[in-house]
């Protein structure tokens, strides 16, 4: 799909597909094209090229589109005067559903007593439960949610994270767009990666972190100095970390402790480490920005 507005161009010609039994993260700096790109996946926003299809159909084109697709976006937004129950009851009526799923869904969510509250006086938190229990509201087998963890305590995030994982073991379809990084790496299986509109990664979690990651090995020694010109005459790239430690790129942990032992240099630290979610994504997008010149 691609979306212009004027000059800007906010999605170009983004293509992927996101699959069932698994929960996909949605990833991109502000701006990316993220909400946008979910916005014309349910209908809300026309492409200039391209198409969108859920189970083969698009979104507009079904009958009783929440028992087939439940969506949070953050600019969707209920009616301040109803109740909370009221708000779930008009969405079940328009779509054949029955009315005692409005009770089990508040239950769901943690929302059984304000039921009868009206939405105006909803917390960010109590509203973000309200969006969740609407988009469950069909049992639906596509779940698009945009920052759905944005307003929950840590106890809804965590009744968050074992809903999407309890979704995609049943076999749903999943994709959830989130800026916290440690909990998109906690909760989903499989990654995509945009960046000003365009696609730089679809791939599962730990595929992007062993493809885009850096794995170094962190040093201590007794004569770093001596051990330093070792390793990098043996083909390493070092840098001096603000501890005084070593990270080592491009020598294993073993071979560096063999050019330690043949230069009497003792080691108080030799240790592997993998970059974390959020310094691989960020080094990716900043690869991308230096290829598209941004």
């Amino acid at each position: 799909m691609t979306k212009r507005y004027g000059q800007n161009t906010v999605v170009g010609g983004l293509t992927f597909t996101v699959r069932s039994g698994t929960v996909t993260g949605f990833l991109g700096p502000n701006g990316a094209g993220k909400s946008t790109t979910m916005r014309m996946m349910l209908g809300l926003t026309r492409p200039d090229t391209g198409s969108a299809s859920i189970d083969g159909r698009p979104y507009l084109e079904l009958r009783y589109p929440a028992r087939h697709v439940g969506a949070v976006l953050e600019t969707s937004a209920p009616h301040r005067g109803l109740t909370a129950a009221d708000h779930l009851l008009w969405i079940a009526q328009s779509n054949g559903i029955a009315r005692k799923r409005v009770g089990e869904v508040l239950e769901m969510v943690g929302l059984t007593g304000a039921a009868r509250r009206r939405v105006g006086t909803f917390s960010l938190g109590m509203g973000q439960r309200l969006g969740l229990a609407a988009a469950l509201l069909g049992d639906p087998p596509v779940l698009v949610l945009d920052e759905p963890v944005n307003g929950l305590d840590t106890e809804g995030i965590r009744w968050l994270r074992e809903l999407l994982r309890r979704m995609a073991a049943e076999d749903r379809t999943v994709l959830v767009s989130s800026h916290l990084m440690t909990e998109m790496s906690m909760v989903a299986d499989h990654l995509v990666v945009i960046h000003r509109g365009r696609l730089l990664a679809d791939t599962g979690m730990s595929d992007f972190i062993r493809r885009h990651g850096r794995t170094y090995v962190r040093v201590r020694a007794s004569d770093p100095q001596l051990l330093g010109r070792e390793m990098e005459r043996n083909g390493a790239s070092l840098m001096s970390a603000s501890d005084g430690s070593l990270e080592v790129d491009g020598l294993p942990a073993a071979e560096i402790s063999r050019l330690a032992t043949a230069n009497g240099v003792l080691l108080d630290e030799l240790s592997t480490h993998t970059e974390s979610l959020e310094d691989t994504f960020l080094e990716l997008i900043g690869k991308g920005a230096r290829n598209t010149g941004v």
